[in-house]
C-alpha cells in the first residue's frame, strides 16, 4: 500500500511562497494520479491540482491557475506543490492523495490514499 507524509507548511505574508513536499512510500506501480486538496475551517475539501503518475499531465483549480505548480520525482517518490503569490484565502490544511484506478483527477472521491495533512496560513 501507497503511505503519504505532507510537509512544508508554514506560516507566510500575503504574496509569498511556499513549497509542499508529500513523501511517497509504499508500492506505487500502480498509481494512476496524485493530487493535493485542501481545507479550511467549515469549508468542503477542495480540489486544488493533480499529476498523472507516468504521464505527466498536470490538472488545476480554478482559483490556483498560474500560482501553483504540481510536479513530482519518480526516483525520490516525492509530490510537490509550488505555491507562489499566496492569499489569506489560500489558507487551508492540505492533504496530498493517491488515486490507483481511472477516474476523475478532480473528484476527492477517486483518491485512496490520504496523508495527514500539513497546515498553510497565509496572513494578510
Amino acid at each position: 500500500q501507497v503511505q503519504l507524509v505532507e510537509s512544508g507548511g508554514g506560516l507566510v505574508q500575503a504574496g509569498g511562497s511556499l513549497r509542499l513536499s508529500c513523501a511517497v512510500s509504499g508500492r506505487t506501480v500502480s498509481t494512476y494520479a496524485m493530487a493535493w486538496f485542501r481545507q479550511a475551517p467549515g469549508k468542503e475539501r477542495e480540489f486544488v491540482s493533480a499529476i498523472k503518475w507516468s504521464g505527466g499531465s498536470t490538472y488545476y483549480g480554478d482559483s490556483v491557475k498560474g500560482r501553483f505548480t504540481i510536479s513530482r520525482d519518480n526516483d525520490r517518490k516525492t509530490l510537490y506543490l509550488q505555491m507562489n503569490s499566496l492569499k489569506p484565502e489560500d489558507t487551508a490544511i492540505y492533504y496530498c492523495a493517491a488515486a490507483q484506478q481511472y477516474g476523475d483527477v478532480g473528484s476527492f472521491k477517486n483518491y485512496q490514499r490520504w496523508g495527514p495533512g500539513t497546515q498553510v496560513t497565509v496572513s494578510s
